[in-house]
């Protein structure tokens, strides 16, 4: 039995994994976001509150775990940036532990009991707050050891115009430091931000999806400049890697009609043709997390014994 943990900003989330078909989840904690000591002892309880030994934990966590120290970057909880914290949790804990980005969770997930079952190369998108991603090959993570494989949100390839007739889109500043990254556009932030730019009109992304999904003609100008936006780089990174599914996760992927014409302009972009959606929803709705981190957990322990 492994201990998987889904370790956000606010809560702690943990499942017991005996199989890859029996994950259970456990309840949820607060985060102890600036105090070490209290952040290891919230996994200890939730430990102990299964009544079982593990034989190991596996984490996913909203940071990257660089390949060559095994430091770990995670703004958004203090008392673990920086730390090698694979190493100082095995050594508070006495367990090993394995550690993974949050999106490359949520890929593994989709890859092994998700969208992506049956296919041999599965990139997991994530369109949320912002855009991410994770690839899994073979039923690996290509990301096994940690690194940054699968961000497709970051780097200066947004396109200076868009739409049809086209406009002009600013390379806006993202907060990878950069300027022009699909982060900027291809999340609910990034919507409403080319809404702002295209219309001076600051809506909520709900907002303008329902004025889109009910003809409104500012909201579906935004959401034609969004798609040719977000189809091209996600084009560009199916034919760098080969993949023949994206299951896609986040707040955006529930609008199943945005996510049709984001597969249909990207269909058109790529060098292999489908006749069938290549860009869908996600399956592993609950705690995609949860499950990827114990899918991982599970390899881990199927190998060491």
């Amino acid at each position: 039995m492994i201990i998987s943990f889904d370790i956000g900003g606010s809560a702690i989330k943990g499942g017991i994994a005996r199989s890859e078909t029996d994950i259970v989840p456990l309840g949820r904690h607060p985060t102890p976001k600036d105090d070490f000591p209290a952040f290891v002892q919230a996994l200890r309880g939730i430990i102990a509150e299964t009544g079982e030994e593990p034989s190991r934990i596996a984490l996913s966590i909203a940071g990257v775990v660089d390949p060559d120290t095994q430091r770990l970057t995670c703004a958004n909880i203090p008392c673990i940036h920086g730390r090698a914290l694979a190493a100082d949790l095995e050594a508070e804990l006495g367990l090993p532990v394995l550690i993974a980005n949050d999106a490359d969770c949520f890929a593994m997930a989709e890859a092994g009991l998700g969208a992506g079952r049956g296919h041999r190369i599965v990139f997991g998108a994530i369109l949320g707050t912002g855009v991410g991603g994770g690839l899994v090959a073979d039923g690996r993570l290509v990301n096994e050891a940690g690194g940054f494989a699968g961000e497709w949100g970051h780097g200066p390839i947004i396109a200076s115009a868009a739409g049809n007739p086209p406009v002009a889109i600013p390379a806006y500043a993202c907060g990878c430091g950069q300027k022009g990254c699909v982060d900027t556009v291809g999340g609910a932030r990034g919507l409403e931000r080319l809404h702002k730019t295209l219309h001076n009109l600051d809506l909520s992304s709900e907002e303008i999806i329902g004025q889109w999904r009910h003809g409104e003609e500012k909201a579906t100008r935004t959401i034609d400049v969004y798609v040719d936006l977000v189809a091209s780089p996600l084009a560009l990174t199916i034919n760098i890697t080969g993949a023949t599914i994206v299951p896609v996760g986040g707040g955006l992927s529930n609008v199943e009609p945005l996510l049709a014409e984001l597969d249909h302009a990207v269909r058109a972009r790529i060098l292999r043709k489908f006749d069938r959606p290549l860009v869908v929803p996600s399956e592993c709705r609950i705690e995609p997390g949860l499950i990827g981190a114990a899918l991982l957990g599970l390899k881990a322990e199927a190998a060491a014994s």
